[in-house]
């Protein structure tokens, strides 16, 4: 499931706070900005079965409208772990903005979880029809925009005479249906609800050639804050290693999306799922830099290898 950049997908965040353990780690208490993006089945299931609990962590949930949102909350002191895209985090590190460490890998692209969609009776009917239009994403220089381009410009379409113009997801269908934008960049369950509610149809998959099972989503936090509490963050990738192994049965996921997302049961069903991670490996996310420094989007090579923090061994 999907996220975007800022993020993709929906799956809203709860308030409740896990209620603290008595784990040793330096840092209990851990505030966490999240976004409403299916990427985050694993943390809801890791917070309603009290995995983060049973490793002595006590979580603190913000919500953020956006992956640059929840990296703001980040950078400025407001939280001590931010889920997002990889794309602002990257930004933030090429212009020296935050000493950024990933402590832990969300998702990446399934085929048909991120698509551009449009009406039936849109003038995007292909990726060729794709310059020129206007074409709804969460924000520029996210995931949305770049995973897009890449396809445009793996089949010679001219990406720099897009109109982009930054939408929610839960906005998406409605402005498709107005005529305000020809195509939408869409992740699950906005892909299905959009069909359902307003007939949108997928035009084309955004995650295929070179962004095939593309890095999509992860978690970041400040170096300074992983220098001095390796055992929190251990505590933390052990509970979402955990949730993210049982996030394999479908059955698990499907409830939570009814919860959190508000998604009746039957689109819950139809949903195409992203990839669910959380080990980091950083010659796969290693792409998503490189395709970043491809388009311009940053103006220097980075190494992943130095912004992973050490991960648990168990």
């Amino acid at each position: 499931m999907l996220a975007s950049v800022s993020g993709c997908g929906l799956l809203g965040g709860s308030d409740k706070s896990a209620e603290g353990g008595t784990g040793a780690v330096e840092q209990p208490k851990v505030k966490v900005s999240i976004m409403p993006t299916i990427d985050l089945a694993p943390f809801h299931l890791a917070v309603q079965n009290g995995y983060f609990k049973q490793e002595g962590l006590d979580l603190e949930v913000v919500n953020a409208p956006s992956g640059q949102a929840s990296l703001s909350k980040l950078i400025g002191g407001e939280v001590d772990i931010a889920y997002g895209s990889y794309t602002p985090f990257f930004i933030a590190k090429s212009k020296g903005a935050a000493d950024i460490k990933f402590v832990a890998d969300a998702s990446s692209a399934a085929p048909k979880s991120t698509m551009i969609v449009a009406m039936p009776n849109s003038q995007v009917k292909s990726v060729a029809d794709m310059a020129g239009k206007k074409v709804a994403i969460t924000e520029q220089n996210t995931i949305c925009d770049t995973l897009t381009k890449s396809v445009m410009k793996t089949n010679g379409v001219d990406f720099s005479k897009v109109q982009w113009v930054s939408l929610k997801f839960p906005d998406m269908a409605a402005a498709l249906q107005r005529g305000d934008v020809d195509a939408a960049f869409m992740t699950e369950p906005f892909i299905t609800s959009a069909a359902k509610t307003v007939g949108a149809v997928p035009v084309f998959d955004t995650a295929t050639g070179p962004t095939q099972d593309f890095p999509t989503a992860g978690y970041g936090a400040l170096g300074k804050f992983t220098d001095q509490n390796p055992k929190t963050v251990a505590a933390f990738q052990r509970a979402l290693k955990k949730a993210t192994a049982e996030s394999a049965d479908r059955s698990k996921i499907e409830p939570l999306m009814v919860q959190f997302a508000k998604v009746d049961k039957d689109t819950a069903a139809l949903t195409t799922l992203l990839t669910f991670q959380s080990a980091l490996d950083p010659r796969r996310l290693q792409r998503v830099p490189d395709l970043l420094l491809e388009f311009g989007t940053i103006n220097q090579k980075i190494d992943v290898g130095p912004m992973i923090a050490q991960q648990s061994a168990t």
